[in-house]
């Protein structure tokens, strides 16, 4: 984060050295974290671009790091273009009046492909999967609500890419999942898996008959 804060991106804690058990300290960044069930505000256009408009200066400030003789705690994906966030979503974001103002939990970070990040903040800001809550924008509002992303980032992405790299994503995570419910033997994330299957399946039908209901 050091890295990103000399880049010019406040937005993350700013690392405060070791305390005595040498766990690492960071700087408290104050407002609200975006948790479940999402307040209505959370699907506002504004918090929409300005989640792609801060991803893409997260990336950019990252690159230097990507190709660096790092251990990193979630493996890489190919091909490897900055340092992704692996878990950018509202969740892990600070906001204040409406805006976001700090990005959280960045310690799963690996390098890998920036289209690997959008792809899971559209996931969990357009949104692209399943959602029971009341608020979420309507599936005839989400095709624009991921066009208006994609420009926020500011890359030449299309939808359909952007739709293949979340499939992976899902599929990536079920796996991940799979192995904690193995790990813990909680029976929850068996059925976080099957719902991240369930939407990889979804976004499959939506890149050869978009955006079906």
């Amino acid at each position: 984060m050091s890295t990103l804060r000399a880049a010019g991106v406040t937005e993350v804690p700013e690392p405060l050295g070791l305390d005595d058990e040498g766990r690492e300290v960071l700087s408290y960044l104050p407002g609200v974290v975006g948790n479940y069930p999402m307040p209505s505000w959370i699907w506002s256009p504004t918090i929409l671009h300005e989640a792609g408009s801060l991803l893409r200066r997260v990336h950019d400030a990252s690159a230097p790091l990507a190709h660096t003789a790092a251990i990193w705690q979630l493996p890489a994906h190919e091909p490897i273009e900055v340092v992704c966030l692996n878990d950018v979503a509202p969740y892990n974001m600070v906001f204040q009046d409406g805006h976001i103002t700090g990005l959280i939990d960045v310690d799963m970070a690996s390098p890998g492909p920036r289209i690997w990040d959008l792809a899971y903040l559209a996931y969990r800001l357009v949104p692209l999967g399943e959602y029971a809550d009341p608020d979420a924008p309507d599936w005839d509002a989400r095709p624009g609500r991921l066009d208006a992303l994609i420009r926020a980032y500011g890359y030449g992405f299309d939808q359909a890419a952007v739709l293949r790299a979340a499939a992976d994503r899902m599929e990536d995570l079920a796996v991940f999942t799979d192995q904690r419910a193995a790990d813990t033997g909680r029976n929850d994330f068996l059925e976080h898996a099957a719902q991240y299957r369930r939407d990889r399946d979804r976004l499959v039908e939506m890149i050869a008959r978009p955006w079906a209901s």
